[in-house]
């Protein structure tokens, strides 16, 4: 079983949602990230999908251990539309997602509780409907062993339920293991222990 502390949810596939007030439309797209880069990506592929729209505002959340965020209000008034976006990944409680809201101005203005109402709900709309799935925050480690420990280590993985790579085989065996963050210092201690852990 897996501790509650090493459980987060994100976004398992695009999603879309549309939400129009007064000739406004607001389309909102929500992708799983893995880091900031990606951000970048996808916001210039919107931008050649959608060349006369006027605003391309987004948000997102990366690392679940240490909270890290960012919301961009591309020209719209400050706070009325990066924000309310980030309020809604925070309200789904999901990480690793970014969601980027494409505007296309209908003539009338919105007035800042507008915006604040219409890029809020562009963003419900994504999100509701998103396909959800549940990860684990895991620490990597890599070990090593000499061939004749190796039936050992690998008797220990399987019995221990540990998540491994394909062993890379060489004058010693090393394999990559993922162990769930709530159980990696005792893990830790004991690879050490049997002269196992790769030092980073």
């Amino acid at each position: 079983m897996n501790s509650h502390d090493d459980l987060y949810t994100t976004i398992a596939t695009l999603s879309e949602g549309i939400y129009r007030d007064k000739g406004s439309k607001f389309l909102a797209y929500a992708w799983h990230i893995d880091n900031e880069s990606e951000v970048k990506k996808h916001i210039e592929f919107l931008k050649k999908a959608h060349p006369s729209a006027r605003h391309f505002c987004y948000a997102f959340r990366i690392n679940p251990e240490n909270e890290y965020w960012r919301a961009n209000d591309d020209g719209e008034p400050s706070g009325s539309a990066g924000k309310p976006i980030l309020g809604q990944i925070k309200s789904f409680n999901l990480q690793e997602t970014l969601v980027v809201v494409v505007r296309y101005f209908g003539g009338t203005l919105l007035g800042v509780p507008g915006l604040i109402h219409a890029y809020k709900q562009a963003t419900i709309e994504a999100l509701g409907q998103a396909k959800k799935e549940t990860r684990i925050i895991s620490r990597m480690y890599k070990l090593s062993a000499e061939y004749s420990q190796l039936g050992d280590l690998m008797k220990f993985l399987k019995d221990n339920h540990i998540e491994y790579d394909s062993p890379l085989m060489g004058s010693i065996v090393q394999i990559s293991v993922r162990i769930p963050k709530s159980k990696s210092g005792f893990f830790e201690t004991i690879f050490v222990e049997k002269n196992w852990l790769i030092p980073d």
